[in-house]
């Protein structure tokens, strides 16, 4: 039954030999892009119930552990780019430059135009005398969100300069690394389960580094060392795609492995438990995913609005917060009162309309436009290999 559900490609049981295959995965899988709408969402929601529910109150569970989607993302980086530059690693092609800038054309873009609408406000908070936390907004802060290091190490204060960019800081270190992640996982012949035991020892040396000095686990990593968090679901990524390589289900085994990992993530997420585990199993939904692509049962994830949707993903995630930021304190002015007021439901759901709106314009009319532009200037080959190691171009990322 086992046999029938998974034949196994040609390649020994370690070596993971299906990875030097171009076809061990379809070049698309249109799963893996819609899905990211609703992390972004997640997160967006997220947020908003940290400003509707009073201090010390319960929320939603889902929604609180919805902030876990920026650990599927960082499980996803490094399934995608495993997929994307794999075959370039093994064949001895890839370029550490071109790999830099395909990453800078995909991240920089909206996080530099978020960057200029928090200078903005802020620049207007000053003028209207508008109180604000000069330790969190320092321009050394704002620097070091620029360059994207404002992850990697011990802060005084947190960086709020739009937050969730912290996220960005932690993937612009892994692109960094990329060449060791590629040198454990993507060389010919490495094999999966060595990988995915360097990165369960990564993670829990790292998470009883984290607790021990900070008191927290890793999955809180955020503001403060918040690189930490990726290195090693990063590698658990490329752990998985390696893995995925050795098996073809057939498409109802496809699809009850992505339902069983879809309920089980959920109801881990509802029933508030170990946030480890969550992420493990966020990894189990990436892999099924990817299988779905594989056997031909994804054709539901391919409609070219949830396409459309998982790509301005990225431009909702970091959007939402400033625009948050200044709803919250326009109606605090309005009204004549303080801006850590409680969040209703109608400005919520408002707010969520005009979000959503503005991260389809951004992507659509800056995001997009700018990392074609950059491909296009300085990414230009009369390759077609060397043109397409571009996640976008295959529907992933």
């Amino acid at each position: 039954m086992t046999r029938a559900l998974f034949p196994k490609s040609a390649g020994g049981a370690d070596a993971v030999s299906p990875t030097a295959s171009a076809h061990a995965f379809p070049d698309r899988m249109p799963a893996l892009t819609s899905i990211r709408f609703w992390l972004a969402l997640g997160v967006v929601l997220f947020h908003y119930q940290l400003n509707m529910v009073p201090q010390g109150g319960t929320g939603v569970a889902l929604i609180e552990r919805a902030r876990l989607a920026v650990d599927f993302f960082f499980i996803l980086s490094g399934f995608v780019l495993a997929h994307v530059y794999g075959r370039q690693v093994r064949e001895a092609r890839y370029s550490h430059g071109r790999f830099l800038i395909a990453r800078l054309a995909r991240i920089y873009p909206a996080h530099f135009a978020m960057m200029m609408v928090m200078a903005a406000i802020a620049f207007v908070a000053v003028l209207l005398g508008q109180p604000f936390d000069s330790d969190s907004y320092s321009l050394t802060g704002f620097g070091s969100a620029m360059v994207l290091t404002h992850a990697w190490f011990v802060a005084k204060a947190p960086n709020e300069w739009n937050g969730p960019s912290w996220s960005l800081s932690a993937e612009w270190a892994a692109y960094l690394a990329f060449p060791i992640f590629a040198w454990i996982g993507l060389k010919a012949r490495r094999s999966a389960w060595v990988t995915l035991t360097l990165a369960a020892a990564l993670f829990l040396g790292l998470d009883g580094f984290y607790r021990a000095r900070f008191g927290e686990v890793l999955t809180h990593a955020e503001l403060v060392l918040g690189v930490l968090r990726i290195a090693p679901e990063f590698l658990f990524g490329i752990g998985l795609y390696q893995v995925g390589c050795r098996f073809r289900p057939s498409e109802t085994a496809a699809r009850l492995i992505a339902a069983g990992a879809l309920t089980g993530l959920l109801v881990l997420m509802q029933s508030s438990a170990d946030e480890r585990l969550t992420v493990l199993v966020c990894g189990l939904v990436v892999l099924s995913l990817a299988l779905l692509a594989k056997a031909g049962a994804d054709e539901w994830a391919a409609h070219p609005l949830a396409l459309e949707a998982g790509e301005a993903s990225y431009a909702l995630y970091l959007v939402h917060l400033p625009l948050l930021i200044v709803w919250k304190n326009a109606m605090a002015m309005i009204r004549g009162g303080d801006s850590r007021y409680l969040l209703p439901w109608w400005e919520a759901g408002v707010l969520l309309a005009i979000t959503l709106v503005a991260a389809f314009v951004l992507h659509r009319f800056w995001e997009r436009p700018a990392r074609l532009w950059v491909r296009r200037t300085f990414l230009a080959s009369s390759s077609p290999d060397d043109a397409s190691p571009s996640p976008q171009s295959k529907g992933l990322k």
